[in-house]
């Protein structure tokens, strides 16, 4: 042989193509059940676009891309991540003049110079979720649920949920100051990596596996966040725990990128030792203003699929995904958890649902339901709350019927796509 694969990739083939295909198709199915649809970014992108949402402290900038100029001198990088490209995607297309949230999945190979290791490759590859134009914790929680059920649509029951805020630009100026101040005391307990981030930026010093000692006395970002950012992460546990996912606060847990805010969380399955990680996200509201665009909030997770094939039973059977059918419409931000719980219990029953948590007109949201060729709309006010009931709407009859809560999913089950005549 005189040429080998390079060292940290792998031939995808034989049993394992098939397996790995299986997968992709169930996947798909759980992101379509939400309303996510899919997007495809160019392998490659401009250097800029990574060192300056990433960051230039991150270990991704300085230790692993994939960095080369074409041949009129232009700097380009195999992307590393999925999150930038997409919202460069979002604001070249003008997806932003849309209105309402833009829900994207995607899969597909990302490139990293690491070391390899079981399950970490140098091409390796990534799905992913992004809901981008909404600031509502709500959208936070749904992107949570969502990846808990992707690993829970292959069987998998004791995940943990790590969460925690890491505020917003606003918060970290006093917190920065002070913690710049700790980390010149313990000084001499830090490797070399995190003595470089402790002047650039001291936040990345939690990315460290090295230094844990010195984390666990330095101060956390939780006591110091601003009233929003502080209202913002009680709003998001309540919506957890109105959904009945579990969660355990790391105060600790920041990520590996600089664009995050406020949210951060990661999915662990305990029983994996070292390396339990299966995925992680969070929100980026400053992303899209660092891309020139306007302040776009938004929020999205990441999680690898070498990780999940390494951890899944040789033989897996492949499921048939529905098309998109139901289409929530929500009045205000009160009815939230409740079209959750709602929505929740449709997917469980293989529906695909999308909620409109934009809480713009009802006209507007009418309009949003029958572009994305939506064949019910479901109402959710107040008063449906409290009647525990909903009213539905054929998108192409016009005719509406009133369900209650507790028929409906048995209503959808039973009549199908052709319910309301």
């Amino acid at each position: 042989m005189k040429f080998k694969k390079p060292r940290g990739t792998q031939d995808l083939l034989g049993k394992y193509m098939k397996k790995w295909r299986s997968v992709e198709e169930r996947v798909t199915g759980v992101l379509q059940r939400y309303g996510y649809r899919e997007i495809r970014t160019p392998i490659f992108e401009m250097s800029g676009l990574f060192v300056r949402t990433v960051g230039e402290s991150s270990d991704i900038v300085t230790k692993e891309m994939y960095t080369f100029n074409d041949k009129k001198g232009r700097k380009l990088t195999l992307r590393p991540e999925n999150t930038a490209p997409v919202m460069r995607a979002y604001l070249e297309n003008g997806l932003q003049r849309q209105g309402g949230i833009s829900r994207f999945y995607y899969m597909g190979p990302m490139f990293r110079y690491d070391r390899p290791q079981a399950g970490r490759y140098r091409q390796f590859h990534q799905i992913g979720a992004e809901a981008i134009g909404l600031s509502n914790p709500a959208i936070d929680a749904e992107i949570i649920k969502l990846s808990l059920d992707i690993y829970k649509e292959f069987g998998f029951s004791s995940l943990q949920v790590r969460l925690n805020s890491v505020g917003c630009m606003k918060c970290r100026g006093e917190y920065m100051i002070l913690l710049r101040e700790k980390l010149a005391e313990y000084k001499s307990e830090l490797c070399d990596d995190c003595l470089h981030r402790a002047e650039i930026n001291p936040f990345r010093v939690f990315d460290c596996k090295t230094c844990i000692s010195v984390k666990k006395k330095l101060p956390i970002i939780t006591d110091y966040l601003c009233g929003e950012c502080s209202e913002h992460f009680e709003e998001l546990c309540v919506s957890l725990e109105g959904m009945s996912v579990n969660y355990l606060l790391d105060p600790l847990l920041v990520r590996g990128l600089d664009y995050y805010t406020k949210t951060a969380y990661e999915i662990i399955h305990p029983e994996l030792g070292a390396q339990n990680a299966l995925c992680g996200g969070g929100r980026y509201d400053g992303l899209a203003s660092e891309l020139g665009g306007a302040s776009i909030p938004a929020v999205g997770f990441s999680a690898g699929m070498e990780r999940l094939m390494q951890i899944l039973p040789d033989e897996l059977e492949g499921k048939e995904v529905d098309r998109p059918d139901i289409y929530f419409i929500v009045f205000d931000d009160k009815c939230s958890i409740q079209a959750m719980i709602l929505a929740d219990k449709l997917r469980s029953a293989d529906f695909v649902v999308y909620i409109d948590f934009s809480m713009r007109n009802i006209k507007k949201q009418l309009k949003s339901a029958s572009v994305r060729e939506y064949d019910y709309v479901v109402f959710i006010g107040q008063k449906e709350i409290e009647d525990k009931e909903v009213t539905l709407k054929n998108m192409k009859s016009g005719n509406q019927v009133t369900v209650s809560f507790e028929k409906l999913v048995s209503y959808f089950s039973e009549k199908g796509v052709t319910g309301i005549e």
